[in-house]
C-alpha cells in the first residue's frame, strides 16, 4: 500500500482536491479551480492518492478567527487507514512553520470528532444547516424610504459597504471569537454572486444586505450569502424582505434549493429562516486545539 501526498499545484490537482470535497461534502458548494487560485490568503492544498487512486485532500490556511484552519477530508471507502493522520500531520507542520500556535477545523459526525479529539481538539461552537426548497416566490414589498439594488448594478457599493456597515455587522456575529475580515477579503471573497447580492439603501446609506452564492457544480442549488442589518435598522423587516428578494431571484434563475449555515448562538436568524420555510438538515461542530498537535493514541 503506497500513500502519496503532494501539494495541489496544477489545475488537475486542484480539480482532484475539489472532487474529494464534493464526495465528502455533497450538500455544499466547492470553490472552483479559479477561486482556489485567486484566494488572497496564503494556503496549502494537498491531495492524497493510495496506490494511485485519489482518496483524500487537505487544506491549511488562516481562518477568519486568526488561527490556522486545518481541514482534512478522506473519501468514505478509504477511511481508517491512517490517511487522515498523515494529512493532518503535514498540515499542522505547515501551520507551525508559519508561526501559528492554535488550529481549528469543523467536523460533522461523531467519528470525525473522536478522531480530532485524539489530537487535542475540543468543541467550541456549533452551526446549524437550514434548507429551503424554492417554488413560486413572489417579489416582496419594499418599505417606504428604502431602495433595493443588486451589487451587479452598482458595484461600487460593495466596497463602500465595508466600513462601517460590514465591520459592525461582522463584529455582531454570534461566533466563539471575533471574525477577522480585511477590505480585500470583503471585496474578493464575501461577494459570491453580484447579480444575486442585494443591498437595501436609505438614501445613500447602506442599511442591509442579503444574497446568494452560485454553485457551478449544481446550478439548481445556491448558498445563502452574508445577511446583515445595520444598527438602528433592525426589527423593521429588512432581513426578511431581502431574503424574500433572494428567493424570488432564485426562482427566476431556476434554483430549486437554498441552504445556509447559522451559528448556534444566532437564534434570531434561525427563527427568521424558519418563518421563511427553512428546515434543519445538518450540524457542523467547530473545534480548536493547540499547536504542535500531540496524539493521545486512543
Amino acid at each position: 500500500m503506497t500513500l502519496d501526498i503532494r501539494a495541489a499545484e496544477t489545475d488537475a490537482d486542484l480539480e482532484a482536491w475539489r472532487q474529494v470535497r464534493l464526495t465528502v461534502l455533497p450538500t455544499e458548494r466547492a470553490p472552483s479551480v479559479a477561486e482556489l487560485r485567486a484566494a488572497t490568503d496564503p494556503q496549502l492544498l494537498l491531495v492524497a492518492a493510495l496506490d494511485g487512486a485519489l482518496v483524500g485532500s487537505g487544506l491549511a490556511n488562516r481562518s477568519s478567527f486568526g488561527y490556522a484552519g486545518l481541514h482534512v477530508r478522506v473519501v468514505p471507502s478509504a477511511r481508517r487507514r491512517g490517511i487522515a493522520t498523515s494529512l493532518l500531520e503535514r498540515l499542522a507542520a505547515h501551520a507551525l512553520h508559519l508561526g501559528f500556535s492554535e488550529a481549528g477545523s469543523m467536523v460533522d459526525d461523531g467519528g470525525s470528532l473522536a478522531f480530532a479529539e485524539r489530537f487535542g481538539f475540543r468543541e467550541i461552537d456549533r452551526q446549524i444547516e437550514q434548507v429551503r426548497l424554492v417554488g413560486d416566490e413572489p417579489m416582496p414589498a419594499i418599505p417606504a424610504g428604502i431602495e433595493v439594488v443588486a451589487v451587479a448594478d452598482r458595484p461600487e457599493l460593495w466596497d463602500a459597504a465595508f466600513d462601517p456597515f460590514a465591520l459592525e455587522a461582522v463584529a455582531d456575529m454570534a461566533t466563539h471569537r471575533p471574525v477577522l475580515v480585511t477590505r480585500e477579503e470583503w471585496r474578493d471573497e464575501w461577494l459570491l454572486w453580484p447579480e444575486a447580492m442585494f443591498l437595501a439603501l436609505a438614501g445613500e446609506a447602506i442599511v442591509a444586505c442579503a444574497g446568494l452564492g452560485a454553485d457551478p457544480d449544481r446550478p439548481d442549488r445556491a448558498e445563502q450569502a452574508f445577511t446583515a442589518v445595520a444598527h438602528g435598522w433592525r426589527r423593521q423587516g429588512l432581513a426578511s424582505m431581502l431574503k424574500r428578494r433572494t428567493l424570488a431571484f432564485a426562482a427566476a434563475a431556476g434554483i430549486r434549493e437554498i441552504y445556509t449555515w447559522t451559528q448556534i448562538g444566532n437564534a434570531d436568524m434561525r427563527a427568521l429562516n424558519e418563518r421563511l420555510g427553512y428546515t434543519t438538515r445538518g450540524l457542523s461542530i467547530t473545534i480548536r486545539g493547540q499547536l504542535p498537535l500531540v496524539s493521545t493514541g486512543r
